[in-house]
């Protein structure tokens, strides 16, 4: 049985930040505390208050949270893949599947942000870990963002891909379920589903997640190139075994 550990193990105690819609002040805070018990914390205790605009605080607040976890009852999906390096894959690549493997990645919708896509595609890569960009045995597209769906999925089906990466970062009211969402609906419909890997990234994103979406994989932050050059070759020789 596990509970958050602060000073001590299982004292339970935590660290909260939020907003109210409310003006800085002695009611406000108390405001904040008594929130904070209706979450069933003990122990309250409002250490910062600070006004973010007219009629919002943002407030951090301790506590000791009551519930104990049986973390024996958790479970979650895994992508379990071995760990292989830029030379291991290229090696793989050229050696198993005998050609080289296709890529297509985008940001789509609106989310104009490529932080995520940019890390695992260009070449410069990640936390000196190669992009794809740089592997001798992968064709990497990088559509960057705003791209629309219809308009990755020609570049997947024109270019033969063997996997498409999809990147959200924008995630206010969930505007990254609706992306992610919408360009499965269109695979399904264009019923072009089993010929791509299509795994979706970003800093919401779990394995859990993408699976639940119909994707068949999902990495989160810091995930590296390799990890996902890796994911994608092994999975693509052990379909191909399959078959």
């Amino acid at each position: 049985m596990i509970k958050p550990y602060g000073d001590t193990l299982n004292d339970g105690i935590v660290q909260l930040s939020f907003t109210l819609p409310v003006e800085n002040g002695p009611r406000a805070k108390k405001a904040a505390e008594l929130y904070v018990a209706k979450l069933n914390f003990e122990d309250i205790s409002v250490v910062s208050a600070e006004k973010v605009a007219d009629n919002f605080t943002f407030f951090v607040v301790y506590a000791r949270a009551v519930p104990l976890l049986d973390y024996s009852t958790v479970r979650v999906s895994e992508i379990k893949t071995r760990q292989m390096d830029f030379y291991e894959i290229n090696d793989t690549i050229e050696k198993k599947l005998n050609r080289p493997l296709c890529v297509v990645g985008a940001t789509i919708g609106t989310d104009a942000h490529t932080v995520g896509i940019d890390a695992i595609m260009n070449m410069k890569g990640y936390n000196m870990d190669y992009g794809l960009e740089r592997y001798p045995q992968i064709h990497a597209f990088n559509m960057g963002a705003q791209v629309s769906s219809e308009d990755l999925l020609k570049k997947a089906l024109d270019t033969g891909a063997d996997a498409i990466l999809i990147s959200q970062t924008v995630s206010q009211k969930d505007a990254h379920i609706r992306n992610f969402t919408e360009f499965m609906d269109l695979l399904e419909a264009e019923k072009v589903r089993h010929r791509f890997l299509v795994i979706a990234g970003g800093p919401r994103i779990t394995n859990d997640l993408a699976i639940e979406l119909g994707y068949d994989a999902g990495f989160g932050p810091g995930t590296l190139p390799s990890h996902v050059a890796a994911y994608i070759i092994t999975t693509l020789l052990e379909r191909k075994r399959g078959q």
